[in-house]
């Protein structure tokens, strides 16, 4: 780590983070604070993943979806219309939706062979995402002046990477530019986090072997044909099941390649200094 203790935290001239985690226990949260509260540089996996890895992807499909309209059409092959995403921070939609969930054509769903492409360019897009953050962290200093950095990972991390492998590409480039820090949840968030999902679930990346799985395992329930499934409950039901699943990646990661922080703790963080505090006491506790 490139912190081992809480007085080479607090003594660093410049501090540099990662936050890992399931979506919705604090990630964004906080590096939202951070950049707004102080001299931090806030790095979005997904929106890098949105924007640089996957923006031609994105804007494709919708051209796809405009040039079956007649009238679109005509204005596309003319150049009279201009069709883009617009994915910011706080916005991922474009993202998500050209991520696409599997099942039913009719209920919005995509043919498995077809989501199974989108994830797998995903999985492509999240790596090199994850590998450019030295990049950022280097240029937000050198360009910006920017003293502290956060990135700001998305949930899917765990998937894409080998925690317990010491040589992994991926976690070594990390930890040798960022310290990781893992928002735990306990069993109420857990709780939480399946409820906020099943009023509105949302596509997520799955780890290939996990994904075919899941998917079995639905077909298997509902007796049905995969294009007659619905693809929203196929989501709710694989999320728990994802949860389990990426909870032990999660505490890997943490106890091999960073720290460890409570996702109650994150929710009562109000400033940058708070945050700073934070992850002192947690360099205290024995790893």
């Amino acid at each position: 780590m490139i912190y081992r203790t809480a007085e080479d935290w607090l003594g660093s001239e410049g501090k540099r983070v990662l936050l890992f985690g399931m979506s919705g226990l604090g990630k964004t949260y906080v590096s939202n604070m951070l950049r707004e509260g102080g001299n931090w540089f806030q790095y979005s996996i997904d929106y890098r993943i949105g924007t640089r890895y996957m923006g031609e992807h994105i804007a494709d499909n919708f051209k796809r979806e405009a040039m079956k309209v007649p009238l679109l059409r005509d204005l596309l092959m003319t150049d009279s219309v201009h069709i883009t995403s617009n994915i910011t921070f706080n916005n991922l939609a474009p993202l998500s939706t050209y991520l696409g969930k599997p099942g039913d054509p009719a209920r919005g769903g995509l043919p498995f062979a077809e989501y199974q492409r989108r994830q797998d360019q995903h999985r492509t897009a999240e790596i090199s995402a994850l590998r450019d953050t030295a990049h950022f962290a280097e240029r937000a200093h050198e360009l910006y002046g920017y003293t502290n950095f956060v990135c700001d990972s998305g949930g899917s991390i765990c998937e894409v990477v080998n925690p317990e492998d010491p040589a992994d590409p991926v976690l070594s480039d990390l930890a040798g530019n960022v310290l990781m820090i893992w928002i735990r949840g306990d069993e109420s968030h857990r709780d939480e986090l399946i409820r906020r999902f099943d009023r509105d679930p949302k596509p997520i990346y799955y780890q290939p072997d996990f994904l075919l799985r899941v998917w079995s395992d639905y077909l298997q329930q509902e007796g049905k044909p995969a294009d007659r499934v619905d693809p929203d409950g196929f989501l709710r039901f694989a999320y728990a099941r994802l949860l389990d699943h990426r909870q032990p990646r999660y505490a890997a990661m943490a106890r091999n390649w960073g720290i460890t922080v409570d996702a109650a703790q994150v929710a009562g963080l109000r400033t940058p200094g708070d945050f700073t505090r934070l992850v002192a006491e947690a360099l205290e506790q024995p790893r």
